[in-house]
Parts: structure tokens; sequence; C-alpha cells
């Protein structure tokens, strides 16, 4: 698993508009949870892990957003409230490096 995290990567830096927000968070999710592979967190620890700890609304709102947007388009799925990532998006996120 990467050490990285996600959001120190640039990734949120005064986004544009709200939906360019939105899906910078969504590739930080995506990519956290792909680089953690087969690692397998709640909701909560995901957006923890993100937000280094920070418990404001908004943070935690946006983290939860990306992974319900993710689930919806088949990159994510909810298995015994764990988040795990498709086979698809683990396709890709091999074919990608």
């Amino acid at each position: 698993m990467s050490c990285d995290n996600h959001m120190d990567r640039g990734l949120l830096p005064d986004p544009s508009t709200p939906a360019d927000a939105d899906r910078k968070v969504e590739w930080a999710v995506l990519g956290y949870l792909l680089d953690a592979d087969p690692d397998r967190f709640t909701i909560p620890e995901v957006s923890r892990a993100m937000n280094a700890g920070e418990t404001d609304f908004d943070s935690e709102d946006a983290i939860e957003r990306a992974i319900r947007q993710l689930v919806g388009a088949g990159l994510l799925h909810c298995r015994g409230g764990f988040i795990l990532p498709t086979r698809a998006a683990l396709y890709y996120w091999r074919l990608a490096e």
C-alpha cells in the first residue's frame, strides 16, 4: 500500500467550480483506494485518512459524495460496510501504471 496522502498532492487547490472540486476529490478517493488494495476501509476510515484526521463537515461530505458518485459509476462498490474498488477499476489502474 502506498503511504501517499492523495489529498496532499495538490488536488484541491482552490478549484474554479464545485464540479471541478468534486472531480478532484473523486479522483483522489479512487486513487487512495486503488493504491490501498487489497486493504479494506469503511467510509469513515477513508474520510479520516484523506482528511488527515480533521472532522469538519465540508471535508467529510466531499469524501462521502465522491464515494457515492464512484459507486454509481461502477468504479467502487460497498460490501459489508467496506468500500472496495471494482475489478474494472483495478484493471484500469494496473494498465495505467
